[in-house]
């Protein structure tokens, strides 16, 4: 076995002197070399003149005389240099200085100033960030250069630091489990002892400590501290609250439970605040956050105390003594109070807080006035005390109110209702002579003089208060003073409203800006339900502008829908009067007759209008339409009569054309249509009427010849197209229909209706094929047309309905007939809120078409209720459709001819109901 190897010691020559003329490598043949060290540096021979050589060999440094002279060349001591040493001037002695080098030069000099400047400006720039950003050892230096004039007792009060890195490292590895009951059981199972409570043991005193095998004795040892914990809670004074044992468990579960966060972020708040109320005790806030801080904890004992330190910091702040009057306990809050009241006797804040902490008003009342004598100047106390008294102890601490606090209105105005006549008018003047800036003083004398029934002072009233303002530099701002005049409205006092109106109406508003301005705020208090407002609004307008017709429409309108026909009837004869030729004024009238069923009087008003207007075909027209309405077809054919003599119109021949065929005399309405297409060939509507005469007496072969010399005429009517198609499809079938509405579309390719017509002739004959070929040709064709996408809808199989009703809503969205098309999908699938909704919105898209409105009447037939078809037959009523697919075809037959609205919807309804049940039946 080899033994331990001795570590190697140094050698001794290494440290020892070498001998003299010792080489190195001598003595094994390695010679040695030179290096420049040696022999110096190698330079060149200096310049020396021929008169230098002469004295060779006569000794360094003598010349010829044999004195000795200086050699400068030697002398080392001029040639050294900081850069270059001792070889300055050896390398290029010999060398001339040229421009380059000139320019060298100063390329250096320039890069030398730019080297400078930079370093400079960076120099400067730093000393900048360091002044704006120090550290925090310049921060502190000035403190910490004032340590030494600390005296021994402020360095005490310093308080220590709790978070510290040596605190938190040691807090790092400290760790608490709770003891597992595994362990308690392996303890029992291993014959240990158990310590718990006994209620015997408790009970004598706590001396006996029995040992506890079983762990269900443990449960009931914790059972019995609770308890007694309970108790003394319950029987406690002093504690937080006195504690309900049935209820304790309930009061934990409302407990929140803070995390270790939450907690810890905590303590660091309270750290904070504790510092800032020691560094700045007179800051209310910093108590007042504390406190907050301890509530939140739950520690409201802590709170309380804390917050009754800040009282005493800050005496004279009400906002801590409210705060401690908020943490108090119930029956401390009036001490609590009292004593910031003492502290701080004219605190409002404080007065009202302990008027709030009385439970019957005549202590609140006590308190109260109590606090008027400190602050006779408070409004708000003035206004609490007054609420709480009765109306003659009111009075009397309003005229007491109005002494302290003059420059008050809201005291004056109390005041003032409650005197009597002769009382508030002298309690308004003197408000008057207090306040001369007051608008609302003359506002409210006008409102008094009205109430006692002088309404022929209230303008006068409102004119001087505004001449009164004007004097005293007063701006009369209108808006301000519309607002008022719809408060008086509100609060019943109209004469006010209507001379608050008529006299600041007009001030600020340009002349040419007059009508529109004033119609503008008329239609804006209307949809705010001011409606007297804009009634004084349009009134005033008229006595403006009296000849203008829109004013005296929209007048009349608003008179419609808000008043009674007295009201409407006298403004339209006052209408008339200044504007006889205004047919429509004329015409509103006899309708509001009518309707109102004064037939008499509506005809006494046309008679007026045709002395006026004896020219007019509209008036001839209500005139016959008002006789024929009321069953009087005599009187109905001689207006006629006499207007066709006068030269009337297409329209006038139409209508006497209706009244013969209501009569059913059809020789003389074949010759007044015949009569009337030689004067008016181009009027579509006789060509039609023309040829369903002929339709409904069996004459088919007519009826074509009268639809086709229509065409002729009116190639482009597409309810003639449509008429010829249908009667085709009648003689001929499917083939001689298609044909025609190919050559419809080809003249009117843009024609929704000629498409729908085309789809729907090949649906009823079973060609779907086709039918949906044409139906994709036609939204191509009108991507926008919502009847074409309704019937899309209703084409496509039902899984399939609800991604086409997306399609169509998204590319007409407002389109009445796309909304009445989902809301029968929302219908069939019982979704009734929202089927209402959508129906809701197609009979307002589309008010005028009467299909929708009886879609509506149907849905509200199955799932409304009396109150919501009351409500939907009226609407009908009031918007009188007249356009719709069913609505037209039961409108227009001769049997509905003088039916009313109600009659024709309920018609309507039915024949959609018997269609649905057709189309389930097909299907």
């Amino acid at each position: 076995m080899r033994g331990t190897v001795r570590p190697r010691g140094k050698l001794e020559f290494l440290s020892a002197m070498p001998p003299p003329n010792y080489v190195a490598g001598l003595g094994r043949g390695a010679t040695g070399f030179t290096t420049r060290s040696d022999i110096g540096p190698a330079r060149a021979a200096p310049y020396r003149p021929a008169a230098a050589t002469v004295g060779v060999g006569r000794g360094r440094g003598r010349g010829t005389g044999g004195e000795e002279e200086e050699d400068v060349y030697d002398n080392e001591s001029q040639r050294f240099d900081d850069f270059e040493g001792n070889d300055v001037g050896l390398l290029y002695a010999s060398a001339k200085y040229d421009k380059e080098d000139e320019e060298w030069d100063a390329v250096e000099e320039g890069m030398d100033r730019r080297k400078e400047k930079t370093e400079a400006r960076l120099k400067r720039e730093n000393e900048e960030y360091m002044a704006s950003n120090p550290t925090i050892t310049k921060q502190f230096a000035d403190l910490k250069r004032a340590l030494h004039t600390m005296s021994p007792s402020e360095w005490e009060s310093i308080p220590e630091s709790t978070y510290s890195s040596r605190n938190k490292k040691r807090r790092r590895f400290e760790s608490y489990v709770p003891v597992p009951d595994t362990l308690l059981e392996k303890a029992r199972q291993e014959q240990a002892h158990v310590t718990a409570f006994d209620p015997k043991s408790w009970a004598a005193g706590g001396t006996e400590t029995p040992r506890v095998n079983n762990l269900t004795a443990v449960g009931e040892g914790r059972g019995t501290v609770l308890s007694l914990k309970l108790d003394r809670l319950s029987d406690s004074v002093s504690g937080l609250t006195v504690v309900d044992p049935k209820g304790y468990l309930t009061d934990l579960n409302s407990m929140k439970i803070y995390s270790g966060a939450e907690i810890l972020g905590t303590k660091k708040e309270r750290m904070v605040l504790k510092s800032l109320t020691q560094a700045k005790p007179e800051k209310p806030l910093c108590w007042i956050a504390a406190a907050r801080l301890e509530e939140h904890a739950g520690k409201i004992r802590a709170a309380r105390q804390v917050i009754t330190k800040g009282c005493e910091e800050c005496p004279e702040n009400e906002d801590v003594w409210i705060e401690a009057c908020r943490l108090s306990r119930p029956e401390d809050a009036k001490a609590v109070i009292a004593s910031g009241v003492k502290a701080i006797p004219n605190s409002v804040e404080l007065w009202m807080q302990a008027a709030k902490l009385e439970r019957k008003d005549e202590n609140k009342s006590r308190v109260l006035r109590r606090a008027l004598d400190h602050v006779p100047g408070s409004v708000r106390l003035w206004k609490a005390v007054v609420e709480l008294a009765h109306e003659e102890d009111a009075r009397l601490l309003l005229m007491r109110a109005v002494e302290c606090c003059p420059l008050h209105v809201e005291l004056w105005l109390a005041l003032a209702r409650l005197e009597t006549y002769d009382g508030a008018k002298k309690v308004l003047n003197m408000a008057r002579f207090s306040l001369p800036k007051e608008p609302a003083i003359w506002i409210t004398g006008a409102k008094l003089e009205e109430a006692n029934g002088n309404n022929a002072r209230v303008g006068k009233i409102i004119e001087n208060g505004i001449r009164a303002l004007r004097k005293v530099v007063v701006v009369i701002d209108r808006d301000a003073w519309m607002k008022e005049a719809e408060a008086a409205e509100r609060a019943g006092f109209v004469a006010t409203c209507q001379a608050i109106v008529h006299i600041t109406i007009g001030v600020g508003v340009e002349d040419e800006d007059r009508k529109r301005t004033w119609v503008a705020d008329a239609e804006e208090c209307e949809k705010r339900g001011s409606i007297e407002t804009a009634r004084a609004i349009y009134a005033h307008a008229l006595t403006v502008f009296l000849t203008k017709k829109s004013i005296w429409l929209k007048a009349a309108q608003l008179e419609k829908t808000y008043g009674t026909r007295e009201s409407l009837d006298a403004l339209l004869r006052k209408a008339v009067t200044y504007m006889p030729q205004a047919e429509v004024l004329w015409l509103m009238g006899a309708k509001e007759k009518w309707l109102a069923g004064d037939v008499p009087s509506a005809r006494a008003i046309l008679q007026e209008a045709y002395a006026a207007i004896p020219y007019s075909e509209e008036i001839w027209l209500a005139a016959f339409k008002l006789e024929f309405e009321n069953h009087e077809p005599e009187r109905a054919r001689m207006l006629l009569a006499k207007a066709r003599e006068r030269g009337g119109t297409e329209r006038v021949w139409m209508k006497s054309a209706i009244v013969e065929r209501e009569s059913g005399n059809t020789d003389e309405e074949r010759r007044l249509l015949d009569d009337a297409l030689k004067l008016f060939p181009s009027f579509f509507k006789l060509w039609l009427m023309l040829g369903q005469l002929e339709e409904r007496l069996g004459y088919l072969e007519r009826a074509k010849e009268v639809y086709e010399s229509g065409l002729k005429q009116c190639s482009s009517c597409v309810p003639l197209w449509l008429s010829l198609a249908k009667l085709k499809e009648k003689m001929n079938g499917l083939s001689k229909a298609r044909a025609v509405l190919t050559m419809a579309r080809k003249k009117n390719a843009q024609s929704p209706e000629l498409w729908l017509a085309a789809v729907r002739a090949e649906s009823r004959h079973g060609n779907w094929k086709e039918a949906d070929i044409l139906m994709a040709k036609a939204l191509q064709v009108c991507p926008n047309s919502g009847i074409l996408w309704a019937a899309s809808i209703e084409m496509v199989p039902r899984p399939q309905q609800k991604t086409k009703s997306m399609d169509a809503h998204k590319r007409c969205n407002h389109d009445p007939h796309v909304i009445a098309a989902i809301a029968k999908l929302f219908w069939h699938d019982r979704k009734v809120d929202k089927a209402r909704s959508w129906l809701n919105r197609a009979v307002t898209l589309g008010p005028d078409i009467g299909d929708f409105w009886a879609l509506f009447y149907k849905f509200e037939i199955h799932y409304g209720t009396e109150e919501t078809r009351a409500d939907l037959l009226k609407r009908c009523i009031t918007a009188d459709p007249k356009h719709g697919e069913k609505w037209q075809a039961l409108s227009k037959a001769v049997e509905n001819s003088h039916q009313p609205t109600e009659a024709i919807l309920k018609k309507v309804a039915v024949v959609l109901g018997k269609e649905e049940t057709s189309a389930k039946g097909k299907q």
